[in-house]
């Protein structure tokens, strides 16, 4: 889940609650001093990437709390006579793994590999690629940093050498406050995918093709719902998605229905990373959704020039 800002962590929170209570001040006082709350479980216990790689308040250990992945794919231009093509386009989860399960597949899909096995290309294009995936059996969610304040080099580094950047990311559909007169998707069905981001000709591709494969999808900015959608809407320039080499880039706010939906019929098929990864050939449905995300990357790669 990405939010477009949050000034205030669930640490800082934590300090005024505690600070009131030793002095005996009153809780509105101190809280409001330190900014706007959300709601429990929507702050993040570590303020970005620096802290909580390094935190000793709250130390976390890579490889068993969580894991970074990325590829970069080789590329040289030594012709004096002609250019040679550039990648333009990254896929991000930046909340992979078990903090919004399912993003980390879908990413490496929409990349062109297989989610199974990152050493083998799927047919077609392929994307170069950056996951945050969180590890552990449980609390997963602690690890949850924004998006506006990834500030992890490589990633930071990759969204700054491409044109674009795809960042997924998970949600509840009752996080969104869909509004009641929204003629599609019906409220009644809980799938659906949140299209932000600051490249307009990125979104409208990406509900295009979402929506024409058969997966409801809306856009954040659509006058319709962005009132509602304003938390999902990725439109702060300092989000990851959109610090890109012409800063602007796109997300997609994913609900957990519609998550499960491109996995296997059992619970616990979605719920752990080997269901995930049993399950994701398994059902048309995961690749008719990258296919649609990969088909709206290949559109707006169209529509542009590395200068």
């Amino acid at each position: 889940m990405a939010f477009p800002e949050r000034t205030t962590s669930r640490r800082t929170v934590l300090t005024a609650l505690a600070a009131a209570a030793t002095a005996g001040a009153p809780l509105a006082g101190q809280l409001a001093g330190a900014g706007p709350a959300y709601a429990t479980g929507d702050n993040d216990l570590y303020d970005n990437n620096t802290d909580l790689y390094t935190s000793t308040e709250h130390p976390v250990v890579e490889g068993t709390d969580y894991g970074r992945r990325y590829k970069l794919h080789q590329q040289q231009d030594q012709f004096l006579t002609k250019r040679e093509p550039f990648k333009k386009t990254a896929v991000m989860a930046i909340h992979g793994g078990q903090i919004e399960r399912g993003t980390s597949e879908l990413c490496l899909a929409i990349a062109g590999y297989n989610p199974a096995d990152v050493n083998t290309p799927l047919s077609g294009t392929v994307y170069d690629y950056w996951m945050f995936e969180g590890m552990r059996s449980a609390n997963n969610s602690e690890l949850h940093v924004t998006s506006v304040n990834c500030d992890d080099h490589v990633a930071r580094g990759i969204a700054a050498t491409h044109l674009n950047v795809l960042s997924l990311h998970g949600c509840q559909y009752s996080q969104l406050g869909m509004p009641a007169t929204a003629v599609r998707p019906s409220t009644a069905d809980p799938k659906l995918v949140v299209v932000g981001g600051l490249n307009g000709t990125f979104r409208k591709a990406l509900v295009t093709e979402l929506n024409q494969a058969g997966f409801p999808a809306v856009d954040a900015f659509d006058p319709d719902y962005a009132t509602n959608l304003k938390d999902f809407a990725g439109g702060a320039a300092t989000n990851i998605c959109n610090r890109t080499a012409i800063g602007a880039g796109a997300q997609l706010e994913i609900t957990e229905d519609m998550r499960r939906s491109l996995f296997g019929p059992l619970e616990n098929d979605f719920d752990w990373k080997s269901g995930r990864l049993a399950t994701w050939d398994e059902n048309p449905r995961f690749t008719a959704f990258t296919d649609a995300c990969r088909r709206a990357v290949a559109t707006v790669e169209a529509g542009q020039t590395v200068l």
